[in-house]
């Protein structure tokens, strides 16, 4: 990838006032639905007092970067306890099967004995653009490919016959170095609902890119696809955020110096850039993207450029 992204600045962080009770704080995981025009409805996972997450959304002309409206209520609230999503849900991307809009999203579970846990969940877009949850049960949970925790999914159809995901998934919470090893792995369906895992996808490296989460994809009318991700490196390193091509969608290369975009040197970014996610409008490519605090900070915005951006 020849070029750089050009930050545009902070685009949207709650306000610290008369706040619903489940949207205190945070706007994580920002997820884009065009409404009209330049506006699009910006989904995001906002934390309650207990820091458990539901989903918000604000509505921003992406053009001029203004807010159009705030939506004080949560779209959809975090389950009651022992749910799989108990605990949180951080929003993935939407896709379409038979007509239906869906948005997926992992659930989180934080048992007051053991370690946290992740399921992919899927919520049904309404034609309202309210969510409703599709199943109680997790669209998609543990099994002998994933057996620890799953997170983060991505689904696309870029041909007539197959969709493709690409998700998170738990080898180790400990590698060896305080840091655990959570790759990005690829499922393929040709229903959209039933789905056949491969394993993993993207390559990690210890103490290079072992943490990874929050997969963003594009694909071309040449089957060339880029992938977008947070990862960190397992050496005490916050989040970055990484980049990836396949010729196949399969079989990933990481491509972490091409990536063209980093920390600030101060501001609301300048700690950590985390939970992309990369999308089209009137011939641009814009990316979504999370600073400081996995999201406390609000989200910003930047576009990408042909040239090299000092």
């Amino acid at each position: 990838m020849k070029g750089a992204w050009k930050k545009l600045g902070l685009l949207y962080c709650p306000p610290t006032k008369n706040q619903h009770h489940k949207l205190l704080s945070h706007a994580a995981n920002p997820l884009p639905v065009l409404i009209e025009g330049d506006v699009y409805r910006i989904y995001f996972s906002g934390r309650d007092v207990d820091n458990k997450s539901s989903v918000g959304a604000v509505d921003i002309d992406i053009v001029s970067r203004q807010v159009v409206q705030e939506h004080q209520q949560p779209f959809f609230e975090h389950g009651p306890p022992g749910s799989f999503y108990a605990d949180g849900i951080s929003i993935g991307n939407c896709y379409e099967v038979d007509g239906q809009q869906f948005m997926l999203f992992m659930g989180w579970q934080t048992p007051s004995n053991g370690h946290w846990r992740g399921d992919i969940g899927r919520l049904e877009i309404n034609a309202d653009m309210s969510l409703t949850l599709d199943c109680e049960a997790p669209f998609m949970s543990v099994d002998p490919v994933d057996p620890i925790s799953l997170s983060y999914p991505w689904v696309m159809k870029c041909d007539a016959d197959v969709y493709h995901m690409w998700y998170g998934s738990t080898k180790t919470w400990d590698a060896g170095n305080d840091e655990m090893i959570h790759s990005i792995n690829y499922a393929s369906s040709l229903d959209g609902n039933n789905w056949d895992r491969k394993g993993v996808s993207v390559p990690y490296k210890l103490d290079v890119a072992q943490a990874f989460s929050k997969p963003t994809v594009v694909c071309d009318n040449q089957g060339c696809y880029e992938m977008w991700f947070s990862y960190r490196s397992g050496k005490g390193e916050a989040y970055r955020i990484g980049y990836a091509v396949s010729n196949n969608a399969t079989d990933w290369q990481l491509k972490l110096d091409e990536v063209g975009i980093d920390v600030s040197k101060d501001g609301w970014d300048s700690e950590m850039i985390e939970y992309p996610f990369v999308f089209e409008h009137k011939g641009e490519r814009y990316m979504l993207y999370n600073g400081n605090g996995y999201g406390k900070s609000g989200f910003g915005l930047a576009v990408f450029s042909n040239s090299s951006i000092d």
